[in-house]
This record gives structure tokens, sequence and C-alpha cells, in this order.
């Protein structure tokens, strides 16, 4: 089992701090049926969804590879597997119980490793445009906080200049709530927050198709298009007939 106060492994990496620019860390689960995209669970099932998360994760990585800043893969399951799927990333595992602890966790172990300003992003936007992600650290010259809006009330992305995980304290996670809270969380501390353009996430059938839709090329809408097109017949009977 991985040590709770497990840091960034820097054996294969060392360079990627060794200056104090920005980082960006994803943060990542293993894909295990019944542990990942479990909101999709039905109409999916538990190995499809497993199937699902796989191709976005790995997509994910992909897409924030091209941006050129250093990344990070924080991670929750077993390190043989995250070290054996991206054997050229720096690992650190997640730390705390819930997600704001966690994420407290990796602000604080990526700041200490030598970065900055440091970005979180989840697995959940796949698509997610590069140029929205430069924007956030752009803006990080002259903001405290940053974020990326997701359109069902939370957020894909948020980075900050310096380690301030009191902006993780008291937020309703998994809920519609998030980025309210967090815009309070930053009045309460006196930050300067900047968002960019709102942006998707993959929670509910309805955003797999809206995926397919504005990003047909990506290796997500094709994973979606040739596994699992009869979801779409399947939203399609569930809403009912129109009018």
């Amino acid at each position: 089992m991985d040590n709770p106060v497990d840091k960034v492994d820097n054996s294969l990496n060392r360079h990627i701090f060794s200056h104090k620019g920005a980082v960006v860390g994803l943060f990542a689960k293993q894909p295990v049926p019944g542990q990942v995209k479990t909101r999709l669970t039905p109409p999916l099932t538990a190995e499809q969804a497993c199937r699902l998360y796989d191709t976005v994760l790995q997509e994910t990585a992909a897409r924030l590879r091209t941006a050129g800043l250093p990344l990070v893969i924080c991670y929750a399951g077993q390190r043989d597997w995250f070290r054996t799927t991206f054997p050229d990333l720096p690992l650190l595992v997640q730390s705390g119980e819930g997600l704001g602890a966690r994420m407290a966790h990796a602000v604080k172990a990526l700041f200490a490793a030598g970065a900055g300003p440091v970005l979180l992003v989840g697995s959940d936007s796949p698509d997610l445009p590069i140029p929205l992600l430069r924007e956030a650290v752009e803006q990080l010259q002259t903001h405290d906080v940053t974020v990326t809006p997701c359109h069902d009330g939370g957020y894909a992305l948020v980075g900050m200049r310096r380690p301030m995980t009191e902006l993780f304290v008291g937020i309703p996670w998994s809920s519609d709530q998030v980025l309210a809270a967090t815009r309070q969380r930053c009045c309460e501390l006196s930050l300067t927050l900047h968002e960019t353009a709102a942006w998707y996430d993959l929670d509910e059938l309805a955003d797999l198709r809206r995926l397919v839709d504005r990003s047909p090329e990506s290796q997500t809408a094709r994973h979606i298009l040739s596994k699992w097109h009869e979801l779409f017949k399947y939203a399609d009977r569930k809403a009912g007939p129109a009018g």
C-alpha cells in the first residue's frame, strides 16, 4: 500500500521540477469496474463504464501533454498500474479524507517540489481546450486563483499561484454548488479569482452525446460511437415521445 506521505516520484523526471514554472496535476483514478463513472451505470455496465473512463483518462493525459507544461499524475489506486500506464510521468499519490483534502495535499506537495503556479485538472474533460489551460496559467500572473467552470456547477480546472489550501475547505463536492462555493471562499479569503470560459465534463448519458457532437474526432467520441451507439437509442426511449 502507498505511504500516505508519499512524495512526487522524481526518479524518472527530476528535470521537471528543476525550475519554478507552472505544473499541471492530473487527478486520476485507476480504472476499476464499479469504482469509476458510476453515475453512468446504468445504462452502462460497470465494465463498459470502466473502459470508457480508461479511454477518457488516456485522452486527457495525451491532450495535457500538448500544452508543453510539466504534467504529474495525482493518482488513486495501485501505483504499479500508473507506473506501467504512464512510465514517463511523475506520480503523486492522492492522500486525505475527501476530495478537498486530497486536492490540498496535491497542491502542497507540488509547490514543495519546486513548482508554481500549480493547476489541478480532472479526468472528466478529455477535450478540454488547451487555450483555456494556457489562459489559466497566464492569468495566474495577476490573479490568486483561476478556474475553468463546468456547466454542471463544478469546475474542470483550478489553479493557484501559491499554496492556498484553504480554498478547498467547506466545499460541497460532487454537487452543483462547487463553483458557487469556491467563489464565496475566494471572497472570504480575499483572493482574486479569474474564470475562463466554461467547458464540459462527462457525468451523465447526455454528456456523452454532447461530446460526440462537439468533438467527433476525439478518441473518446470514437470510442463511444464504436461501442455504445445503442445508448443514444436508450436515452431517446427513456425521454419518450416529443410533444
